[in-house]
């Protein structure tokens, strides 16, 4: 079972403590993702002029905004993902049957080479037969 952390982290120049089953490192990350957020909207002046629990808003909406884009994402990957696998099944499943179907082949080139070679050696015996009848004669 994973361990819970406990990691101080600095957001718009506060420190707070966030607590979770993810490692410090992710925790950090988390917080630097939404400070570049604060920054980047800080930036802008009408961003600024709003008040701050509008900016709060604005700035959740930003980020459930990238949460959905990367979710869709995601979603469009995957379902390359799934259409790739599907291919490479039915590629495989190409490759198996053009293998049996080379197979079946090659012993038809065999069979058709030794029935080549006994019709030949039939018809050097019919041609000595035909000459020993030729030179009795």
């Amino acid at each position: 079972m994973a361990v819970k952390t406990d990691t101080k982290v600095m957001i718009g120049g506060s420190v707070l403590t966030l607590s979770g089953y993810e490692s410090e490192e992710y925790l950090q990350k988390v917080a630097f993702y939404i400070n570049n957020k604060l920054a980047e909207y800080s930036k802008v002046e009408n961003f600024r002029r709003q008040q701050l629990d509008r900016q709060h808003i604005l700035l959740e909406l930003n980020i459930a905004d990238d949460y959905f884009k990367a979710k869709q994402q995601i979603d469009l990957l995957e379902e390359e993902i799934r259409t790739k696998e599907k291919e490479l099944y039915d590629m495989k499943h190409e490759l198996v049957a053009a293998q049996i179907k080379l197979e079946n082949t090659e012993k038809s080139l065999r069979s058709a080479q030794q029935e080549l070679q006994e019709s030949s050696k039939q018809i050097i015996r019919l041609e000595t037969q035909l000459r020993n009848t030729q030179k009795k004669e």
